[in-house]
């Protein structure tokens, strides 16, 4: 019986056939003497009741209704609005205990279209070889107007707006390679363009403007001619930023001559990217009716307006300097400055709305620039890396060949595998259509979380190269800049305290938000109907994912499905095993703390922590599948999964040692009965991501595609790429000449062996060349920039600061 009911649970089979399987296996029980009567009016008393609905409503969800409704506190509008935004996807399934690997791989493969493609390879491809980052971040502060013009006469702001509009229209994959490419130069203008195309008035007017503003502002942000910006945070509202303070307040005033309903806005913003350019402000305040002259409401709640900045009273402040990231950003007010109610997003009945219009158009934003910037911040510094530590040489080696270098390089190089494969794997679903406000936050967090640490390595291994600023520093910024994507858009720690599970919890779960929403339903009836459905359904997948987690550690998963049985295999049923972990974990923990579980925050981050490496890992087998399972990229797959999966494995083993009401000792048996299966990324592993990354081949090639690698005069990383070809093309040479003339010679001063082995005769004049030119390029790679002392003098002093200064 009790293999019966296990494999019944295990497989979620219904309550009602289970209860028809375990009479079956009662009824032979009995034919074979080996049940009593007795047994069977334990089995009747107890499948009786929770079979026979009214039976079931009235004794048994009744008073459970009544006490879930003194433990749970109702949600608030704004939290049932960020909870309720946007949709559920793939995390869903990982939630669920039971991946279902086969929906995984049938998402379609997300590909460029030909325009695209061609955007890409044109536009930006030149944008990229026209800037020149030390000139951008030490000498102009800004991108130059030139770039400034060509950014708006080739629609880089317009990628999201309709083409009847007159914009791109590009897919969320195609805005992701063009953000990647971009960030891979700079920082600064990845933001630039990033940040139009993501939550700011472009979106929200598609979404919910009149077509009065759709039809005047879009094709003006398409051609360039305004430059927006959205400002939602204040000085006291960053992360809460449902407590903004800035208000509106409804009332008549004068415009343009006429009386007309308006309001009054007051604000004081801060850390707004593009503020100090802007021509048109996308402000969030909260809207006051005093005089009830729209309704019955006074506090109407939190509004979005496009205000123009030549509005009289609109004050744009100066320019912030975020860790010398020159890109715009700066602080805007307004003190009692009047515009008409229709200046609201949608029009005056979308007042009080703007809440959940943010964080619905959020949901796809945050999915799409940062994890997007960057991953291709990663991406061009793992190749670059692996182009450097094959050039440098210490301890007549290149560093590369080290086995402390190959460490670090084993994370850049995992870690951009990874990355670029969940950006891709995002923006396939928002390209279907959906917003998934749960995956935007969790790539958002661990891909801006992975991008710092991994510049930390690539800045460990390039030394002084990465330390000293100059034209030909390629890191130096971007490591500058790592920590203001930890903190815009959602700061990290409030993402992963607060966000990911706390949204993932409700919306990914299969029952939990159906049990609050008939927990406070007026309708007394239809509340306790959609309550004993929800309930009963959670008790039965409870104790499903409690019998699958008994059953896949004891086994080790090793019986449990996967869609391959080649070395990944293993993978997909080790995330079997911590799928089903994950929602027994959350039910356990959401029994025992209730609504104080969102206090909780360090048990939520690790739970939020489970199906965050779960998403990663499962992209990264996604996108293997994908790319037509290459296996000379096993290497790379391997190390990324089996980091997400011990990184998983940790939290999971801190969650167990402080696990509410002293129960992780006993979950521990359940789920670790024979210890932690699972092991970080091997040396040997590290090696072979290593040797990938200093060798020339299709495996390094998709770890840095679609980044820019032309080795145009600015480009630093390209010209290095080029002279990483020719000093390996130059090594078979070396030692031809060592070995000519009987001494092992040092690698460097190539030159001069070039004109050695030419006095020999053993060198053809291509060699020659080819050995002069990998010693310019050597020398350019391993040396670093200098200045005369007047260059580094900040250039921007005023003549009474200079003056005193002296």
């Amino acid at each position: 019986m009790l293999f019966a009911l296990g494999a019944l649970a295990y497989l979620r089979v219904s309550l009602l056939t289970s209860t028809i399987i375990a009479a079956i296996v009662m009824a032979l029980g009995t034919a074979t003497a080996s049940i009593s009567p007795l047994a069977w009016l334990v089995f009747l008393a107890i499948a009786l009741p929770i079979n026979i609905g009214a039976f079931r409503k009235s004794v048994i969800t009744r008073p459970l209704l009544k006490l879930y409704k003194g433990i749970m506190p109702e949600m608030s509008s704004t939290e049932k609005e960020a909870i309720e935004a946007g949709t559920t996807w793939w995390e869903a399934d990982l939630f669920a205990g039971k991946p279902n690997w086969k929906k995984l791989h049938n998402y379609p493969v997300a590909r460029l279209t030909a325009e695209e493609q061609a955007f890409i390879e044109g536009p930006v491809e030149e944008v990229c070889k026209m800037l020149n980052q030390h000139q951008v971040s030490h000498q102009l502060g800004d991108l130059p107007e030139s770039i400034w013009q060509y950014l708006k006469d080739n629609g880089f702001f317009a990628m999201i707006i309709k083409k009847k509009y007159g914009g791109l229209e590009f897919s969320a994959y195609a805005q992701s390679r063009v953000l990647q490419k971009l960030a891979g130069v700079s920082s600064e203008l990845a933001s630039t363009v990033g940040v139009p195309n993501s939550l700011g008035p472009g979106e929200l007017l598609q979404h919910y403007g009149t077509p009065a503003q759709q039809d005047h502002y879009l094709p003006r942000l398409a051609k360039g001619l305004e430059v927006p910006c959205f400002a939602l945070t204040s000085p006291e509202a960053g992360s809460d930023a449902g407590a903004i303070p800035d208000f509106g307040i409804v009332c008549k005033g004068q415009w343009q001559g006429e009386e007309v309903l308006g309001m009054k806005l007051t604000w004081n913003k801060r850390y707004i990217t593009l503020a100090p350019i802007a021509t048109v402000l996308g402000l969030a305040f909260k809207l006051q009716d005093p005089d009830k002259l729209l309704g019955d409401k006074e506090e109407l709640g939190i509004t979005c307006a496009l205000i123009p900045t030549d509005v009289p009273g609109v004050e744009t402040g100066r320019r912030h300097f975020p860790l010398n990231c020159m890109f715009q950003n700066g602080p805007t007010r307004g003190n009692e400055v009047f515009v008409p109610l229709d200046f609201i997003i949608g029009g005056p009945e979308m007042a009080g709305q703007g809440w959940r219009m943010l964080v619905e158009c959020l949901s796809v934003g945050r999915g799409i620039t940062l994890p997007s910037n960057s991953a291709g911040g990663i991406k061009t510094a793992a190749v670059a890396t692996g182009a450097y530590a094959r050039i440098r040489r210490q301890f007549k080696l290149p560093i590369g060949k080290l086995e402390g270098i190959e460490e670090p390089m084993a994370r850049i190089g995992g870690n951009a595998y990874l990355m670029d494969a969940v950006t891709t794997l995002t923006t396939t679903g928002i390209d279907l259509g959906e917003k998934p406000s749960v995956i935007s936050a969790i790539v958002k967090y661990h891909l801006t979380d992975r991008m710092q640490k991994c510049v930390i390595d690539a800045m460990d291994i390039h030394g002084g190269k990465g330390v000293c600023l100059g034209e030909n520093n390629y890191l130096g910024r971007g490591y500058q800049a790592a920590p203001i994507a930890i903190t815009v858009e959602g700061a990290n720690i409030l993402t992963r305290s607060m966000i990911i599970y706390g949204q993932g919890a409700i919306r990914c779960h299969p029952y939990v938000l159906a049990e609050m929403e008939a927990a406070f339903d007026p309708d007394l009836n239809k509340s306790l109907n959609d309550f004993d459905s929800a309930l009963f359904g959670h008790i039965g997948f409870t104790t499903s994912n409690l019998v699958r987690s008994f059953w896949l550690g004891l086994t080790s998963s090793y019986f449990s499905n996967s869609p391959y049985k080649d070395k990944t295999k293993r993978y997909y049923q080790h995330m079997n095993r911590f799928s089903a972990n994950l929602a027994l974990l959350s039910d356990l923990a959401m029994a025992t703390l209730g609504g104080g579980l969102k206090r909780k925050e360090r048990v939520s981050a690790r739970l939020g922590d489970l199906l965050s490496q779960l998403y990663l890992a499962s992209a990264t087998l996604k996108r293997y599948q994908d790319e037509g399972r290459q296996s000379e990229d096993l290497a790379l797959v391997q190390w990324a999964v089996e980091d997400a999966l011990y990184k998983l494995q940790d939290s999971l083993d801190d969650l167990l040692n402080n696990f509410p009401m002293g129960l992780g000792r006993v979950l521990r048996v359940i789920l670790f009965p024979f210890g932690r299966p699972i092991k970080r990324p091997s040396d040997v592993l590290d090696h072979k991501v290593a040797k990938i990354m200093q060798t020339p081949c299709a495996s390094r090639d998709r770890l840095g595609k679609g980044q820019f690698w032309t080795p145009s005069p600015f480009n630093a990383v390209g010209i290095q790429e080029q002279t990483f070809k020719d000093i390996l093309a130059c090594e078979p040479l070396h030692d031809k000449i060592c070995k000519a003339t009987g001494k092992r010679h040092p690698f460097m001063w190539l030159d001069k062996l070039a004109a050695e082995g030419k006095a020999l005769g053993i060198l053809s004049d291509e060699e020659v060349a080819l050995l002069e030119r990998a010693e310019i390029g050597r020398m350019k790679s391993i040396n670093v920039d200098d200045f005369a002392p007047e260059e580094l003098r900040a250039q921007t002093l005023s003549d009474e600061t200079q003056n005193q200064a002296a």
